[in-house]
């Protein structure tokens, strides 16, 4: 299999994880949510990310909310869930379900409880490269994970034949750039809600992976397309109305967030996971404003 068969590129929401009360996971919802997605025009889905709560669900959960996405999904757009173990072995079974579920490719993470060496964090991600044939997506957060990648560590791993690509969750676009120049040919560059998602496009990043693309797809994608066709003072324009939409999602609970703007607009997600609460009165108070914003312009172009 050769890197160009295995590349992904677009607007990859993260998707919530539908509960009931009971910690089920709820796959009519889950389908009808990818359905509406894909119809807008998302580009993949990507279940078990931080918009997913990976952190607060079992194994169980996890593997029924692949099934439920991949299900969904029926093979029109690539299903990447999120791989996240702070054990190599736990890292490697999550990623060999994931291809016996059906999956397209991983986004894969490493939660670190106590600190490791550079060449520790460069052997999970190595190990688990070996362990599957599927494409991988490098994930990095350093507001979230203990041990992260330099940029040095990026370049070694982009030798790997199923490191494909990365998505970066610094906030730092300095860095992004210095990851493309060093390994732009090898490795795709994808931004996160963190970055400014034209800046990203506009240095050579192929798309964008996030949460908000669950309840505004057709804005990512409008911005998404905009890029592509090197129209910057239109995208410019629009990523700021979708700017002001994730600066609320930075503000609040992440996942509480999404969950309350997805049933804002009719889909029965549930709330987050306990410890978490669902969003509060203010939170719910801020969305309905930034989605009435964001939603007030035109929504595609052309």
């Amino acid at each position: 299999m050769t890197r160009d068969r295995m590349r992904f590129e677009g607007i990859i929401p993260y998707l919530v994880t539908p509960l009931d009360a009971e910690g089920r996971i709820e796959a009519g919802v889950m389908a009808a949510l990818c359905d509406d997605l894909i119809a807008a025009g998302v580009h993949g889905l990507t279940p078990l990310g931080s918009t997913g709560e990976f952190a607060y669900l079992d194994e169980a959960q996890k593997r029924d909310t692949v099934a439920a996405v991949v299900a969904a999904a029926a093979g029109r757009v690539p299903v990447l869930p999120g791989v996240a173990s702070t054990a190599t072995r736990g890292a490697v079974a999550q990623a060999r379900a994931c291809r016996a579920a059906g999956a397209d490719g991983i986004v894969l993470i490493l939660d670190a409880y106590f600190p490791l060496t550079e060449a520790e964090v460069e052997r999970y991600f190595l190990t688990v490269a070996d362990a599957t044939d599927l494409p991988i997506i490098l994930y990095t957060n350093p507001t979230f994970q203990r041990a992260d990648l330099s940029v040095a560590s990026i370049a070694r791993l982009a030798r790997h034949p199923h490191i494909v690509g990365i998505k970066d969750a610094s906030t730092n676009t300095g860095r992004l750039l210095s990851i493309l120049n060093r390994v732009g040919d090898d490795l795709d560059v994808f931004a996160a809600s963190s970055h400014i998602a034209a800046s990203v496009m506009m240095l050579g990043g192929k798309g964008w992976f996030a949460g908000p693309a669950c309840v505004i797809p057709r804005e990512c994608l409008a911005l998404y397309r905009l890029c592509r066709e090197a129209r910057w003072p239109e995208a410019v324009a629009l990523q700021k109305r979708v700017w002001a939409f994730n600066e609320v999602f930075a503000r609040y609970n992440l996942a509480a967030c999404v969950k309350a703007a997805l049933q804002s607009q009719g889909y029965a997600v549930g709330d987050p996971v306990p410890p978490q609460s669902p969003a509060s009165p203010e939170a719910r108070a801020a969305i309905a404003a930034a989605l009435a914003a964001v939603t007030a312009g035109p929504a595609s172009h052309s």
